[in-house]
């Protein structure tokens, strides 16, 4: 796939690749609602996808394991069920120091710093303290869609 935002991931830092969206964003005709609201998602999925890249421990989130970050693998993380899944997989993993939940076996892991994807999802009252009550307003899921649509609009 050889699209540009499979290019900026795996060209670019995190601080370059929010830069190029929020450019972009400003030079669109979007509300400055959506503007607002795009650039920490994509933070928070940064957050961890890269860290998870140079790692060489990237997966789906069906727990497949994935070459590199291509804005295909972007786009299903992007999904904020997955999201939080990823979330408690990561914390998982942290706590036991090995990467859990996926198809890699005896791989070096290093733990993730889940802050910026922390305090995101809660700011959408995603619950986070309990993986099998998966509670938060709808609205908010679809808003995350919407904002999916505009990121895609944008490449």
């Amino acid at each position: 796939m050889n699209d540009k935002l499979s290019e900026l991931l795996q060209n670019s830092t995190k601080e370059e690749i929010l830069d190029y969206m929020s450019n972009k964003l400003e030079k669109s005709d979007e509300a400055p609602f959506w503007k607002e609201k795009i650039v920490p998602f994509v933070d928070a999925i940064l957050s961890v996808l890269l860290p998870l890249e140079k790692q060489n421990i990237l997966f789906t989130p069906e727990g497949n394991k994935e070459e590199k970050l291509t804005s295909e693998l972007f786009y299903k993380w992007t999904d904020l069920i997955s999201l939080r899944t990823l979330a408690f997989t990561l914390e998982l993993s942290n706590t036991n120091n090995v990467l859990l939940r996926t198809s890699y076996k005896n791989t070096n892991y290093k733990e993730i710093d889940l802050e910026v994807l922390g305090k995101y999802l809660s700011s959408y009252k995603v619950n986070l303290t309990e993986e099998d009550h998966l509670d938060f307003p709808v609205g908010n899921y679809n808003m995350h869609i919407g904002m999916v649509t505009i990121i895609k609009s944008l490449f």
